[in-house]
């Protein structure tokens, strides 16, 4: 039986300012209605699988939750990293835990910001890997490479072991463009895709033997494990003390026992802007637009556009990223700078790396739609039956209005119910919650107003997600 482990960590900043550190690229929807999470579950669906585990950081938590929620596959589990360790412990946790339950299944390990756009052949690799893995081999998956690249690690093969998978001879790191073209033009080197595919047990038995510090540290972190809600917690001061290291570096590396599988399914990471331009449908001009776009004497350009139009005129080979906070202008040759915006941005303290004005919660969603001195304005929505937490501000006063739904307020005790167009004030002080007791969303306009309006202002005294504020 293949046990899918879906690693949902990472923060694609490269794809900033659509990807951010509270919801980067693996919750994008960037190419149709489903996220990039949702289409690495979706694919796996003709397979015999059991349901995913997915690793993430306490930070995604919700996220993935609600888009597997969304997606139908709210079966599996959901294994949250205090910090992160690259993908060898990530692994070895889902593999422990997996054993503990007393079952020992092939692992089928995945990302969830790659983009497979021939669904067929992927499964077929799988099938594939799965004969080799049942026979004690460590499986790869190496992408057959459409043109040299040096942003990807590449897997040189050796001896065949049939006409469809080969022993592996080494893990090459990203290497300068003249010797990737070596590569390609060799025909024994693949991209390395960073999917796997072994049994739990044979992973395990050669983590121990290579990083046995790595195999201790991920066993103690997984004895001193909590259950919140529907996620399983790994003991922080534990895993901490994990060497971070990737699976390759920790054991494909090190092992006698890996193979490569080819795999020519259309594969791309969506690193960067332009390689989100290169797999995007293009005009007769070379343009991919997503949004309200008009252009003349464009060509070659990729444009995003959130929430308004955008006019280009007489501009080539540009990326154009627009969001309600912030704008993006890069030439198609420097898409990987944007790392250092990224890097900037944090260095300022600056909210734009890491969330969008539109910031999802477990509960719901709010757009920060006007602030200035003294002031700002949310539109609040919140899913049927969902609740925020009993809390208290010190510094603001809350006036809410109901735009649509039904609103359950208390305010220091008192319960009333408000529907469109109703509302009512929260002085500063008051003990207040707000519930959604109705089946269809609740949205509400919330007008703040005080000396300080940080989100750090929030007293929480109940809550159902388990954020109860603790005693400075």
């Amino acid at each position: 039986m293949i046990l899918p482990v879906i690693m949902a960590g990472g923060t694609g900043c490269r794809l900033w300012p659509l990807s951010r550190h509270q919801f980067p690229k693996q919750f994008l929807k960037l190419f149709g209605e489903q996220s990039m999470l949702q289409a690495t579950v979706n694919r796996l669906a003709p397979l015999d699988t059991l349901p995913q585990v997915v690793i993430c950081n306490e930070v995604h938590r919700f996220s993935v939750a609600e888009q597997l929620r969304l997606g139908g596959h709210s079966k599996g589990k959901i294994i949250l990293e205090p910090v992160g360790r690259s993908t060898a412990p990530a692994i070895a946790v889902a593999a422990l835990q997996t054993i503990s339950e007393g079952i020992d299944p092939l692992l089928l390990v995945l990302t969830t910001d790659h983009l497979i756009q021939d669904e067929k052949t992927f499964r077929a690799a799988v099938q594939e890997a799965v004969r080799h893995a049942e026979k004690g081999a460590l499986a790869t998956f190496g992408i057959v490479p459409s043109s040299p690249e040096s942003c990807y690690g590449y897997i040189r093969r050796v001896h065949g072991i049939d006409q469809a998978a080969y022993e592996v001879d080494a893990f090459v790191e990203k290497p300068p463009l003249e010797v990737a073209e070596e590569y390609v033009e060799s025909g024994e080197y693949y991209w390395n895709s960073g999917m796997f595919l072994f049994r739990a047990s044979i992973y395990l038995s050669e983590l121990k033997q290579h990083r046995p510090e790595i195999y201790s540290a991920c066993e103690r972190a997984l004895a001193n494990t909590t259950t919140d809600l529907d996620f399983l917690r790994l003991n922080q001061a534990a895993f901490e003390q994990c060497a971070s290291e990737s699976i390759d570096v920790a054991v494909m590396e090190k092992t006698n026992n890996a193979i490569v599988v080819p795999m020519d399914c259309g594969w791309s990471d969506i690193g960067n802007w332009s390689a989100l331009w290169q797999v995007s449908p293009k005009d007769e001009f070379g343009n991919a637009f997503s949004g309200d776009v008009l252009s003349i004497d464009t060509k070659n350009t990729y444009v995003y556009s959130e929430d308004k139009l955008i006019a280009t005129v007489g501009i080539e080979d540009l990326a154009i990223i627009d969001t309600k906070d912030a704008l993006l202008v890069t030439h198609q040759s420097h898409v990987q700078k944007v790392k250092a915006i990224v890097a900037e941005l944090v260095a300022k303290n600056r909210d734009e790396y890491k969330h969008h004005r539109e910031v999802y919660r477990p509960w719901g969603q709010y757009d920060l739609i006007d602030c200035g001195e003294g002031f700002q304005v949310k539109r609040i929505t919140l899913k049927p039956g969902a609740r925020l937490s009993v809390q208290i501000h010190q510094h603001r006063a809350e006036h809410w209005v109901v735009v649509s739904g039904n609103a359950k307020v208390t305010i220091d005790g008192e319960e009333s119910i408000l529907t469109a167009n109703q509302s009512t004030y929260i002085p500063v002080g008051s003990i207040h919650a707000l519930e959604n007791p109705g089946n269809e969303p609740l949205e509400i306009i919330e007008i703040q107003s005080g000396s300080y309006l940080g989100e750090d202002d929030i007293i929480r005294l109940e809550d159902s997600y388990g954020r109860v504020t603790k005693p400075r």
